[in-house]
This record gives C-alpha cells, structure tokens and sequence, in this order.
C-alpha cells in the first residue's frame, strides 16, 4: 500500500488540475478521453510496468538500473533520464511555489476583491501581474517549497515520505471531491460536463488529439520520469508489478477527470459569457489556473472557502509531485556513496540555485518546460528501449513472478511499439515547431523552438556519453550486478 500512495502522489500533480480540464475540452471532449485510455493502455502502463521492474530488481537509482539492465555502456542512457527530470524539478519548485502563494493569500482573504481594478483589466491579472513581477515573492514561495521538501527527504523514507504522502493525497482526494461536487450542482455547470464528456467523433480522425492525449499521458502518469523506477527500490521485493502499475495509470487519470469536472464545472457555470469560457480555455496552463479561476470564483457564494480549497488541492499535487523529482536525485547521490542527509542538501541546494532563473523569468520557465516536457518521450523511448536490451521475454516472465494477473503478449507488443510511437510522437513536435516559427525554429535563443531543444539536449548528451566509463564505476554494485542476474 506504501508503493502505491506514493506512486499515485508521484503520478497526481498540477497537471492534472490545471493542464487536463484545459486540454480535454479543446481536443474532442469524449474523444480526447478515448485517445487518453488508449494511450494508457500502450504507453504509460508498459512504460510504468518496465520502471517498477527496473528499480525492483536493480534496488538502484536511475543510473544504476540502466547500467544493470541496458549494459556498462549504456549507462549514460540513465544520467540523461536523471538530467531530463532534474530539468524539470528546477523550474516545477517555482510552480509549486506559486501555488503554495495563491493558498496563502486565498487562506487571508487576499483573493476575495475589495475594491476597482484598472480599465481592462480584472481582479485575477492585476493579481498575477504583481506577482510575476514581484521577485521576492517568486524566490521567496520557490525558497519555501525547497526548504519543505528538503526536510521531508531529509528524514527519509518512513519518517519523511510515506508520512507527508499520505496525508497530502488524502487531504488532495477529499478536496478535489468535495469541491467538484459543488461545481457540478452549480446551474449551468451541465454544459461544461458536455464539453468534457461528449465525444466529438470526427476528432478522433484528427491527428492532434492523439499527440495532445500521449503528451498528457506522459506527462501526468511519470511514464519516463524514472520517478516508479525509484520508488520501487523501496518497494517490497515481491509487490505485484502489473497490478500497481495500472493502478497508478488509471488513478492519475481518474483523478484528471474530477479536476476537470471541478474546473469545466465552475468555468461554464459562473462565466459570464460563452466567449470568456472559450479565452478562458485557451490562456494556457497559467492563465486559466491562475488569472481566470481566481476572477470566477470571486464571483461564487462561499468563495471565502472555496478559493482556499482550490489553491490548497493546487499546492498538495505540486509539493507531492515536487518531492517525487527530488527524491529522484537524492536516491542517484545515494547510489554514488552520499548519506540520505547530505544528498538531500545537496539536491535542495542546487534545486534552489538553479530554480532562481525560472522564479525572475516566465519565458525562461516556458523554455524549461518545452524542452524537458518533450524531453520526457526521450526517457520513455531509453526505458523501453532498457527492456529490449534486457529481454521483453524475460522481463514479462519476472513481471508475473509477483503478479496476481498475468501479463501477456500485449505487453511484449508495445514495448516493441514503443519506438515507432516515439518516431511518430516526437516527428510532430518538431513539425510543430518548425510550421510554427519558420523562421525561428534554428534559433537556440527563442524559446520554443527546435534549435534550444537539439541545443540543451545535446550538452546533456555529450556530458552524459564521456562521463559513461565514470558513472558506470562509481554507481554502486546492487543485486544484479552482485550476481542475481548477469549485469552484462
């Protein structure tokens, strides 16, 4: 039970609530909820299923799983997983320090307006604006989401962990409930679950939706994070890989769809008009969490509790996902010889450092997030292909050492299939990028384009392929390379 409410903590981030409502009634409703099961069904859970497996047998971090699965010279492969999501980790304590701040002022009554706010503008955008623009409010909630994950690692995994995890996602569930609940009675919330669960049949034919539904999946479930792969060298050597796993994949998901009933809910119910729901739709992640939902539930009876609410769910998915990165460097230092507690300094340390450029620029943090986001299909590519290596056959077999459900053929098939979705999948985002800035996409300097993407991943790549021989050596022997299994 322990694996599993810190998967699903790992799996429940901001994503969920900000970025699934947005994405699922711009690409089909209905539709996009078929692509995203299906998605789960040949990504995210045989991706999920090979990290459990990989973190279980090798009882290493990242880099050593991927020695011990994929071979000595393979190792790089695992420093490039363990980049990608530090990458992330550096700019996502900002986010989850917006979140922690936009609980603190709802928590005060700040978010509740009290007077007028400039022509052309509302309550919500003088309110994001002077925070974005504040810096020692950004460094300031990005320093305090640090120094609170750095204590809960700090003491480990029983004392630290398991303990805040399960408060987080139980307290993150109930709300979410309760305030999706309230939505859905709101009038005129009806029209928003239509937009959410009616299928638009034709988009299923529209290519898009397929990539927005395996970006999602990807992002929101950890398939590829090497996050599960962590966890599971804490895991009981005999948890049942195959069940976990759907469980995680399918909980993550079911969890989106009350975020998205509580968001689509509200949205449709309390707008003032069908345009403002549809700018609301389309202001992106940020705006619609953080500008939009504050403007319309200002406008709500019980706003004084329902904001609170709202921003406080917010801040437990983004701390929880927050510590499941963090955790990720810790446990790879510990691997190379570091104590629990110097490595949780080390990596709260750099997390803070490294973090300041995304807390004093939005368009730094929108590089961020476009470069390792994709990177993420990058991971899920090296993991399946870790299998491949190792054996599909062999692996399915020890999956289902410990399985009550046995795994079949359709597991072996995808994971086979898993570098022709790739192909497919990452053609797109750089077709995008380059349809969309046709004469920028070169530039490593713009922000979103494929020049920064072959510019960063690059470094990272040559950094991680000359320090292979060292990373190799210095990762510690686990049970694999101990002689449980061959370790090539």
């Amino acid at each position: 039970m322990a694996i599993i409410i810190a998967a699903v903590s790992m799996a429940v981030g901001t994503g969920n609530i900000w970025r699934f409502p947005r994405v699922a009634a711009e690409w089909g409703g209905g539709a996009f909820l078929i692509a995203v099961t299906v998605a789960l069904l040949i990504w995210a859970v045989p991706l999920l299923m090979c990290e459990f497996l990989m973190g279980s047998r090798s009882r290493l971090g990242n880099i050593g799983a991927f020695r011990d699965f994929m071979g000595r010279k393979n190792t790089w492969a695992g420093g490039f997983m363990v980049v990608v999501t530090l990458g992330i980790m550096f700019y996502y304590s900002v986010v989850a320090g917006w979140c922690i701040r936009y609980f603190v002022v709802a928590a005060t009554g700040g978010l509740v307006p009290d007077g007028e706010v400039a022509s052309g503008t509302t309550f919500g955008q003088e309110n994001w604006a002077a925070f974005i623009a504040n810096p020692l409010e950004t460094i300031g909630y990005h320093a305090v989401a640090v120094i609170f994950t750095t204590t809960v690692v700090y003491q480990g995994i029983k004392g630290g962990l398991e303990r805040v995890l399960k408060v987080f996602l139980v307290a993150l569930l109930v709300i979410l409930l309760v305030l999706a609940a309230r939505a859905v009675m709101l009038p005129g919330s009806a029209a928003g679950l239509r937009f959410l669960f009616v299928p638009e049949w034709a988009q299923l034919l529209n290519a898009r939706v397929w990539l927005e539904a395996f970006t999602q999946v990807a992002w929101s479930t950890g398939a590829g994070w090497g996050l599960l792969m962590v966890y599971a060298v804490y895991a009981r050597k005999n948890e049942d890989i195959a069940v976990n796993s759907g469980i995680i994949a399918f909980s993550d998901v079911l969890v989106g769809f009350f975020a998205a009933a509580l968001v689509l809910g509200t949205l449709f119910a309390v707008a003032p008009t069908p345009e403002f729901a549809d700018e609301a739709l389309g202001s992106g992640n940020y705006g619609l969490t953080f500008i939009y939902i504050v403007d319309l539930i200002a406008t709500m009876p019980g706003a004084w509790i329902i904001s609170p609410l709202f921003f406080l769910a917010l801040a437990l998915a983004g701390v929880s996902s927050f510590i499941a990165m963090f955790e990720l460097g810790t446990t790879n230092l510990m691997n190379f010889g570091f104590h629990r507690r110097n490595a949780a300094v080390v990596v709260g340390t750099l997390a803070f450092l490294l973090g300041i450029p995304s807390a004093l620029s939005i368009d730094f943090l929108g590089n961020q997030d476009w470069v390792w986001g994709v990177g993420l299909l990058i991971s899920g590519l090296l993991t399946a292909l870790a299998i491949l290596k190792y054996g599909v056959d062999r692996a399915r077999a020890e999956i289902n050492e410990t399985s009550d459900i046995q795994v079949g053929q359709w597991w072996t098939i995808c994971i086979r299939f898993i570098p022709v979705v790739f192909l497919v999948l990452f053609s797109w985002w750089i077709y995008q990028s380059v349809r969309d800035n046709p004469d920028t996409w070169w530039n490593p300097l713009e922000t979103y384009s494929t020049g920064t993407m072959a510019l960063q991943w690059g470094i990272v790549l040559v950094l991680v392929l000359a320090l292979n021989r060292f990373l190799a050596d210095r990762v510690k022997d686990g049970p694999m390379t101990k002689g449980d299994h061959d370790g090539r």
